[in-house]
């Protein structure tokens, strides 16, 4: 494998340097301008960023009992935050949050650009003359707007399935540096995001193989079972507490996803299809359908038969098919029967996609390279064009565009240590609640909160958690429902604002009457409410106006209730 990356470098030095280069250009404004840089606030700032910070804080990085760290909801599980084997953490411990950010986007593009030059030039595309088309398709696959904290889960698919592939083929003969990376993927990667789904179809691989061959390739399977333990030892806290640990009652008990009509989820099929869930964003609307459909044109003017390209092309149809029926009102007898169906999130399977697209991307443009007039030049510049696309979603530039705000200030350090200095306490003694914005601002910089963003937490807390927002669910049925069948935010949600949890202080969000439990804020442990912005009734609610916070150079105003 590394001879190979060795000897694209050193024979196709202009394509790959240029590639390399690219992919620099789209890391530097992470090392330039440093917490400057604008990054993705959706399942990012507001959520991984700050659990990884909390863990590696926290002194219970390998624990072999699921305790409870106190910062957050009076108690979080160890198990509803990464595993100690997760190198991101690693990451989080060695270095400053936005310099493990930098990190981690660094090695997720590298990985995702070799492992597909390496997928396509040894397994789908093998001709030497197509080097431009393997480079080419690789560096898109590169630079795509994946899911920051899932490293290697999405972009790391097809260097593991470039690794197994080898392992089938080679058996014994397979390089054992091979071996080496494929069982340190697994650190690097997310078991329940993609993982169990990739070995999932690796496993039906090895059987089919045993069935038409009538003999076991043992080296295969145990380069599978291999992968698959070191995913299980990785995340022994998460089994444990799902499986075999009876006190504990996850929210995710109460799930309820899945309410669409039959013509809605036909809707998503096409619309997954064709733009992709946002995590796992191909960007193949433009560029790379049109190249398929032109692609399978020539195939049957010229009378072709590519059997692979088709193969993968209707297979990700159905990938799209499969995500959207998964919210279909028709599976919830089975969610509603089996609790497996309704706690874990099956329609995952479709973070494929990328690497399915990019696929065949590359194959569609070795027809036209081999069947158009100037195919090469064609190819050349489709390449150019998607490349471009791609490289224009870079973090900094697409969200500085939309007013997003950096990584300073979403989080505003120097705010909030004013606003820690003025209570005067140790931050362990007290609780918060925010308003207007995200818990994890609040958590980033040391403060303990009753609400929070996280995939499990106490069923009985979200139940205790509701009674001090009832009041404001009531007046907004649709955001009750959400609450009530999801739940995963636990946020101090107003009917007015909705789902709309960033009140910078150039907003209008006032509130002329919070109706909240008191009461029940205060049985939570309660002392604060940080609100981004003003709380016009908040005499009648008992609540105590404290200060007022702002600065010049960062977006929030918080006003500092106290819970009396």
């Amino acid at each position: 494998m590394w001879s190979t990356i060795y000897t694209t470098i050193t024979k196709n030095k202009l394509a790959a340097g240029i590639a390399c280069l690219v992919i620099i250009a789209y890391l530097l404004p992470y090392y330039i301008l440093g917490e400057d840089t604008h990054i993705r606030v959706h399942d990012n700032l507001d959520s991984n960023i700050v659990w990884y910070k909390l863990l590696a804080e926290s002194g219970q990085i390998f624990t072999l009992s699921d305790v409870a760290l106190p910062n957050v909801i009076n108690g979080l599980p160890r198990s509803a935050l990464p595993s100690g084997f997760d190198a991101m953490v690693w990451l989080y411990i060695l270095f400053e949050p936005m310099t493990a950010y930098a990190i981690g986007q660094t090695i997720m593009r590298f990985a995702a650009f070799f492992g597909m030059y390496l997928l396509l030039r040894h397994h789908f595309l093998r001709e030497e003359k197509f080097t431009l088309i393997q480079i080419g398709a690789a560096l898109g696959f590169a630079l795509l707007p994946y899911w920051p904290s899932g490293m290697l889960s999405i972009a790391g698919l097809p260097l593991a399935l470039h690794l197994l592939l080898t392992i089938r083929k080679r058996r014994k003969d397979t390089p054992i540096y091979y071996w080496i990376v494929l069982l340190i993927i697994p650190f690097f990667s997310n078991f329940v995001l993609t993982f169990v789904f990739f070995l999932g179809v690796m496993g039906l691989l090895w059987l089919i193989d045993w069935i038409r061959m009538k003999s076991v390739n043992w080296v295969f399977f145990n380069a599978i079972a291999a992968m698959t333990f070191i995913y299980l030892v990785k995340n022994y806290l998460l089994i444990t507490s799902m499986f075999f640990d009876n006190d504990f009652r996850s929210h995710r008990e109460e799930l309820s996803l899945g309410h669409n009509t039959f013509q809605r989820s036909l809707e998503l099929s096409v619309e997954n299809f064709l733009y992709d869930h946002t995590h796992d964003m191909a960007e193949h609307y433009w560029v790379i359908v049109p190249v398929i459909g032109i692609a399978f044109l020539i195939a049957s003017v010229r009378n072709l038969k590519p059997y692979m390209l088709l193969g993968l092309f209707i297979f990700n149809a159905a990938l799209s098919v499969w995500y959207a029926f998964w919210y279909w009102e028709g599976l919830r007898v089975i969610k509603d029967t089996f609790s497996i169906a309704n706690t874990f999130n099956f329609s995952r399977i479709h973070f494929f996609d990328p690497a399915i697209w990019y696929i065949c991307f590359a194959l569609a443009l070795g027809i036209l390279w081999k069947h158009l007039p100037f195919g090469k030049w064609i190819v050349a510049i489709l390449i150019v064009i998607q490349c471009s696309i791609v490289f224009q979603l870079n973090e900094e530039a697409k969200y500085s565009k939309v007013d997003s705000p950096t990584f300073k200030e979403f989080y505003s350090e120097e705010l909030f240590d004013e606003i820690e200095d003025y209570i005067g306490r140790d931050q362990s003694e007290y609780r918060i609640v925010s308003i207007g914005m995200h818990p994890t601002i609040a958590q980033f910089n040391g403060f303990y909160t009753l609400d929070t963003y996280n995939n499990s937490f106490s069923l009985d807390y979200k139940h205790s958690f509701k009674e001090v927002i009832q009041g404001e669910l009531d007046k907004n049925a649709s955001l009750e429902r959400y609450f009530d069948t999801w739940g995963g935010r636990l946020y101090m949600y107003i009917a007015d604002h909705g789902e709309d949890y960033m009140f910078t202080k150039e907003r209008d969000g006032a509130i002329e009457e919070l109706s909240i439990s008191k009461e029940a804020l205060v049985d939570l442990g309660g002392d604060f409410i940080f609100s981004a912005v003003p709380i016009e009734n908040y005499k009648e609610l008992g609540l105590e106006f404290e200060k007022s916070f702002e600065k010049d150079d960062l977006p929030w105003e918080v006003r500092v209730y106290r819970v009396d």
